[in-house]
């Protein structure tokens, strides 16, 4: 299927440049995508103003190394050879050193423009063969999780540089998202056997943090899930909370611990949740720490993280099972505040109480569809006469937009289709 849809791609490129490409173009097209250990390159060849062909690879990177120079890298890779077809121009996603033009002028004997293409047909090409990288990078890492001894090196990797007896089957993973302290959520994730169980996956609203503290946020998912896991060993019949879907029934996940505790940040969230294990008695589940910028190891009560090898394959599968957990507590986190914004808006309406706020929302289920609502489609809501529904309709379409970020992330919170940041 995979296949199937990059030759797809290439195909509608091909006929997309088919048509709009004068035919003197000659130009190489470089996209790139990239996560914290690997990027990947995928290249499109137009000649005579048709994509004729196309090829991908994926590399490792160096501590650090950006943009700019993993482009470059990948210049120097494609037109180093004698006979290297060097193109008119290089289109690229983020320009290269300064000196890599000058280094393409004098191999090629004629003219090359390196540039980053802001608008048009080319822009929309260097788009088609970005997606196709990001496609790379997806089936190359697949690839890698999908097979069986790559996972049990990867287990006993972990395990050794841990100083575990044994190989981790079971890992739970937690991670903390927020919005400048409003909205804080957790997720925890579950891998055995080295890939991910959703069955067992879990959800916390943080209840007793005020404001921004990834540590004590940390400290009380780790507090709230090992409790429940001993009362569960007890048979106990208490519960704090339910899991992420499904019939409570299937709460006794909680019974099963893990080997390896998994935290999404550095030396202080690592400590913050060994103290919690320790005050509830737990002795045998070890911790570890994955901070985001070098993938640094960090165990309880170290001084140093460990500093695995960027070709480990336990360092891949942590990195994986943190990207994971993070993706599921950011996808929770928008859904929170989503159903925050859109309760707040509405209570905001002049005359619009409880019950037609609520007869507004079962009808159009969402603040966006809300919004795109007519006068006439809300007058027919019961409840809503015409002289509301005029009311309701100037209120919502006079709402501006607040842009967000996620302080976590550093990433730009998306417009959910409501007229808010999700």
């Amino acid at each position: 299927a995979r296949l199937r849809d990059d030759l797809g791609a290439l195909r509608k490129a091909m006929e997309r440049t088919a048509l709009v490409l004068p035919a003197t173009t000659s130009a190489d097209v470089i996209g790139l995508v990239e996560d914290e250990l690997e990027a990947a390159f995928q290249v499109f060849h137009v000649r005579g103003g048709r994509v004729r062909g196309q090829h991908a690879f994926v590399v490792e990177k160096v501590a650090d190394e950006s943009a700019a120079e993993l482009v470059t890298g990948v210049t120097q890779q494609l037109y180093g050879d004698e006979d290297a077809d060097i193109p008119f121009e290089v289109l690229v996603p983020v320009m290269p050193e300064e000196a890599v033009q000058a280094w393409l002028i004098a191999r090629a004997g004629h003219k090359v423009d390196v540039r980053v293409p802001q608008r048009g047909h080319k822009r929309s090409l260097l788009e088609t063969v970005t997606t196709n990288a990001a496609q790379t990078l997806q089936s190359h890492k697949l690839r890698r999780a999908g097979d069986l001894s790559t996972r049990a090196a990867a287990l006993e990797e972990i395990a050794e540089a841990l100083e575990m007896t044994q190989a981790p089957l079971r890992i739970e993973c937690v991670d903390i998202s927020n919005l400048q302290g409003n909205d804080v959520v957790a997720s925890m994730v579950v891998f055995e056997d080295g890939l991910p169980r959703k069955s067992d996956y879990r959800r916390f609203a943080i209840r007793g943090v005020v404001g921004q503290d990834d540590v004590a946020s940390v400290a009380e998912v780790v507090r709230r899930r090992f409790t429940r896991y001993l009362a569960e060993r007890a048979e106990a019949t208490d519960i704090e909370f339910g899991p992420a879907g499904g019939a409570n029934d299937e709460r006794k996940s909680f019974r099963y611990p893990p080997q390896l505790l998994l935290i999404d940040g550095g030396k202080p969230q690592v400590n913050a949740a060994a103290a919690q294990l320790r005050e509830l008695g737990i002795d045998d589940i070890a911790v570890a720490g994955l901070a985001k910028r070098l993938e640094e190891v960090w165990t309880p009560g170290s001084e140093d993280p460990l500093i695995l090898s960027r070709r480990s394959q336990g360092l891949y599968l942590l990195q994986r099972i943190r990207d994971e957990a993070h993706r599921f507590a950011i996808t929770y986190h928008r859904q929170k505040r989503s159903r925050r914004l859109s309760t707040s808006v509405v209570e905001d309406i002049p005359g619009v109480g409880p019950s037609r706020r609520k007869a507004l929302m079962r009808t159009f289920g969402s603040l966006g569809r809300l919004r795109k609502a007519s006068v006439e489609e809300l007058a027919a809501v019961p409840g809503i006469t015409d002289e509301l529904a005029v009311v309701i309709h100037a209120h919502l379409t006079a709402e501006t937009v607040t842009p967000a970020v996620n302080v976590t992330t550093g990433e730009v919170i998306e417009d959910d289709g409501a007229g808010r940041p999700t």
